[in-house]
């Protein structure tokens, strides 16, 4: 009797390949990376080139001589897109040997310690990205201001993001400082100070549109997030502020867009069913919009990945019922 293997995700069906799927996620990703190079100049190109070196080093490194593997994984870009996402979830300024630190985290405790691609439950990307949050919060909160390719590496300019100036604002109900904030245009377009992935909403939407037009996502997971977080951002309203103003700078602003496309549609750590990544979905725009309103971070999109990571297999119970199976 031949026995049926169910291997770990992802699973690419229709002669798609792993391969091919990383691929268009990095395709999907460059136009917000031009942006981010345009916008903060050499620490872009800097700080991408060591964070997916590093973390192609340690993934082949790990698979050849702690694994003993004879045919490393490395071919399947995985760990270049891994390397990708943690530089666009970095200041751009900030020290190579943090971005080191950050790739060696990613993908040796955040991926190949449960086994590599498809064994580990939590995305490795964000791994990196909230351990150096933890270990490093000053270096990690200095975020340089856009001011085009000119921009050097150590030396840009420094100054707080959008989201800071919004959570100040709920707080205090200081209206004030929305003269701090970018307008909605230039928040849309990209100019703005922060990470690779709170530049140009517009780049990062355009990129998921892209891969759900491919069928490498689907929309379930990125639409229940924005649905979300705009219906809680327009009840967290703060008073003498225009919904739709406040509505758009929740969506627009930190890393919700990339968070929402890139991070939380990951194959191996988000649920299979429809109804599962919905509920994920939610959960995700619920919980980063709890620590935004009243956590002690601006920004909580990667926190609320990772614990909604840690939910899938209770997810993965949800399954759609099989014709002509009984209900129970």
């Amino acid at each position: 009797m031949k026995q049926f293997i169910v291997t770990p995700a992802p699973h690419a069906h229709s002669g798609d390949s792993v391969r091919r799927n990383m691929l268009l996620v990095i395709l999907a990703l460059l136009p917000a990376y031009v942006v981010s190079v345009i916008e903060f100049g050499w620490g872009a190109l800097i700080t991408a080139a060591i964070s997916v070196a590093a973390c192609v080093l340690t993934e082949w490194l790990i698979s050849r001589f702690l694994l003993k593997e004879q045919k490393t994984t490395i071919g399947d870009l995985s760990a270049v897109l891994t390397g990708l996402l943690l530089a666009f979830n970095l200041p751009s300024s900030i020290d190579w040997w943090i971005v080191l630190i950050g790739a060696v985290v990613a993908i040796g405790v955040g991926k190949m310690t449960f086994g590599g691609l498809g064994q580990n439950p939590f995305n490795p990307a964000l791994v990196g990205r909230v351990f150096l949050l933890i270990s490093f919060p000053a270096q990690m909160t200095t975020w340089p201001l856009a001011k085009g390719f000119e921009t050097s590496y150590l030396d840009a300019e420094t100054g707080a993001t959008p989201l800071y100036y919004l959570k100040h604002m709920v707080k205090s109900g200081d209206l004030s400082v929305m003269d701090q904030l970018p307008a909605i245009k230039d928040a849309f377009l990209g100019a703005m100070g922060g990470s690779f992935g709170e530049v140009c909403a517009l780049a990062l939407i355009l990129g998921g549109i892209f891969l759900i037009c491919t069928r490498v996502i689907t929309w379930h997971i990125p639409v229940s997030i924005i649905a979300t977080v705009a219906l809680f951002s327009w009840i967290a309203t703060p008073a003498g502020m225009e919904p739709h103003v406040f509505i758009g700078y929740e969506l627009l602003t930190g890393g919700l867009m990339l968070g929402a496309f890139f991070m939380a549609t990951d194959y191996v750590t988000s649920p299979m069913s429809a109804w599962g990544k919905i509920i994920f979905g939610i959960g995700i725009g619920f919980i980063m919009m709890v620590i935004r309103t009243w956590g002690n971070y601006p920004e909580g999109m990667s926190f609320a990945i990772l614990i909604m990571n840690a939910c899938v297999p209770l997810l993965n119970k949800i399954r759609p019922q099989h014709f002509g199976e009984k209900k129970k």
